[in-house]
């Protein structure tokens, strides 16, 4: 998979030259000094310290949690992250939301921006209420605009969206999680969780094939803007175990699940090149 469009190195390397017109990219900061978070609910830490709240402490981006260690603590160090970094996500988030979410974090001027965006508009109460691929695209593409007008030099790192139906196999074996899927939780993916019926089944692929859509969009406009880099699909292809998901909700990830988020993270975001 295509990187987005970044060439990574340090302070002292070359730049490299970009194919076309004689537009040089800029280096990308492996070392970035400020860190601003926008986001949904997994961007809140939501269900990982106490059932239905957020716990942005575990944030896997911001948070300030030792155990977790997020992307700015590991960035930054303790002192330096609680003065330089910043959580603007929002539990229910949609792609909707976030040119609002971006035009907040570049009042901050951040030196990176980290992007986590895409689940809810999969989980609908049904599958026709999804959101439009195309106007994922549109939002995603105003969004950037948005960033760009307040903060034009802020890198970007953009998460895949998780699979939500790995999610849903790994946690359809948990009793308290079916009980609690019940109330409403993703109802497109884990709505009537035990149903292996060829309905079911073909919804659940719906849901999926609509996630594999948003990534590639995103991975699509990244790679137009110089300062942006995909994570190559990096969080969509982890395998969540039991350990690394909320046990108030088999859904939401656990502290470790965010600290797995944040290793994916760093890896990426300090690599020399873009992910593959």
């Amino acid at each position: 998979m295509a990187g987005c469009g970044v060439f990574g190195g340090s302070s002292s390397d070359t730049e490299v030259k970009r194919t076309g017109p004689s537009a040089r990219p800029p280096l990308w900061n492996r070392a970035p000094g400020s860190v601003a978070a926008v986001g949904d609910s997994i961007t809140r830490g939501f269900d990982a310290c106490v059932v239905l709240a957020d716990c942005p402490e575990v944030s896997w981006s911001t948070g300030t949690d030792s155990k977790v260690r997020s992307l700015a603590l590991r960035l930054l160090g303790a002192p330096a992250a609680k003065e330089r970094s910043w959580n603007h996500a929002a539990t229910g988030a949609k792609m909707s939301d976030l040119p609002g979410q971006l035009a907040q974090a570049a009042q901050n001027k951040p030196e990176l921006v980290t992007i986590m965006v895409g689940a809810n508009d999969a989980c609908q109460d049904t599958a026709e209420q999804m959101t439009p691929v195309a106007d994922f695209r549109t939002s995603f593409e105003a969004s950037m605009r948005q960033l760009r007008a307040g903060a034009p030099k802020a890198q970007v790192y953009v998460s895949s969206v998780p699979d939500l139906k790995r999610l849903w196999s790994t946690g359809r074996g948990n009793p308290l999680g079916r009980q609690i899927w019940k109330l409403g939780i993703c109802a497109t993916m884990l709505g009537d969780s035990q149903d292996m019926s060829k309905q079911a089944q073909d919804r659940r692929n719906m849901v999926y094939e609509r996630v594999v859509s948003y990534n590639n969009v995103l991975k699509d406009v990244c790679a137009k803007d110089l300062r942006c880099r995909y994570d190559g699909g990096a969080v969509f292809d982890f395998r969540f175990t039991g350990e690394q998901l909320s046990h108030w909700d088999w859904f939401h990830p656990s502290k470790d699940g965010q600290s797995m988020l944040a290793e994916i993270a760093y890896r990426n975001v300090t690599a020399v090149k873009p992910p593959t």
